[in-house]
């Protein structure tokens, strides 16, 4: 859903006030809207988008919190404020393993922060709020649906994902908010989930805002985290009746250039079988840092094939955020 769209949450689910803990408008006024554009040439405008459009959530004065695939690679920022108020912004950094990212306003934002918690606070069922830019009206009275691990078949995997429902329409860089007022999740996702009796239930998957907290001083200073990055194949891969399935490649990505193919079907790493994409992920990692080969086993046309990919550092493909 476009953030400049004119919609509503209905009043009836809409958190009531009197029955919280914080002061509600306080903390909805932290939340802004974010929109940014994506150079043509960019690694990723093809498979998001060159027009990008969500929520942020001011953290520090001056920086906003919001989920990194809507500013990956932008050369343009614009931040609006709870009074409609627009100030251009700059890509400070992202990280592909929480999947966060930071942005710092250029000009005075002149909006309260909202403070990050902890998930350890967060039990199934506890109440949340759930809210993009835009106040009151764009609140959504929620709850926690599970805390459970989440991935993705972008090579992307969380130990704990927060999930809560009813569903947010305005998902992307939405602020989860605990009872305390605190920031426990950023949006990421729409997704459906098995609920009660196995009935499908459509639920929203947040990162937690938590795993922000160790990164934060790199992040601000060196635009991602410090440590060495993990090895990135390029490759969509997803869990189809029990096999893991190529599903697309990412162009110019290591395992394009090693001859994988859509269609093939990964069986082991170096000799280790791997069966579901979390198991898949975590051989992946532990082989060693970017750079490092991965000896893959896959099917193809029922035949086993050995291929070895070198891999890569994802952030190398992509435009670097420009420092200011």
């Amino acid at each position: 859903m476009s953030e400049s769209e004119d919609w509503q949450i209905p009043a009836g689910m809409r958190p009531q006030a009197d029955s919280l803990g914080f002061d509600i408008d306080r903390a909805l006024a932290a939340i802004v809207g974010v929109r940014a554009r994506i150079p043509e040439d960019a690694f990723t405008a093809a498979t998001l988008g060159r027009e990008r459009g969500g929520n942020g959530i001011v953290i520090e004065p001056g920086i906003v919190l919001t989920i990194g695939y809507l500013i990956t690679e932008a050369d343009q920022v614009w931040l609006t404020g709870i009074d409609g108020r627009a100030v251009a912004g700059t890509v400070i950094g992202y990280d592909q393993e929480t999947g966060l990212g930071l942005v710092q306003a250029l000009g005075r934002l002149d909006l309260p922060r909202l403070p990050i918690g902890d998930l350890a606070n967060c039990a199934v069922g506890a109440p949340l709020v759930v809210a993009g830019h835009g106040g009151i009206a764009r609140a959504l009275r929620a709850r926690v649906v599970a805390i459970e691990p989440f991935a993705g078949y972008w090579e992307y995997l969380l130990d704990a994902a927060l999930f809560t429902g009813p569903a947010y329409p305005n998902w992307s860089g939405a602020a989860a908010i605990d009872r305390e007022g605190r920031l426990v999740g950023v949006g990421s996702l729409h997704v459906e989930r098995s609920g009660e009796r196995g009935k499908a239930q459509e639920v929203n998957m947040f990162v937690p805002a938590e795993l922000l907290t160790p990164i934060l001083d790199d992040m601000k200073t060196l635009g991602r985290p410090s440590h060495a990055p993990r090895p990135w194949l390029g490759l969509f891969v997803v869990d189809h009746d029990g096999k893991l399935v190529v599903a697309g490649l990412a162009g110019r990505g290591p395992a394009h250039a090693a001859g994988i193919r859509t269609g093939d079907v990964i069986l082991a790493i170096d000799g280790e079988a791997v069966t579901t994409l979390p198991s898949f992920y975590r051989s992946l990692w532990a082989r060693g840092p970017a750079g490092v080969a991965i000896p893959l086993t896959i099917s193809r046309d029922d035949r086993k094939r050995d291929v070895t990919v070198t891999s890569g550092d994802r952030n190398s493909f992509l435009k670097r955020p420009q420092m200011h």
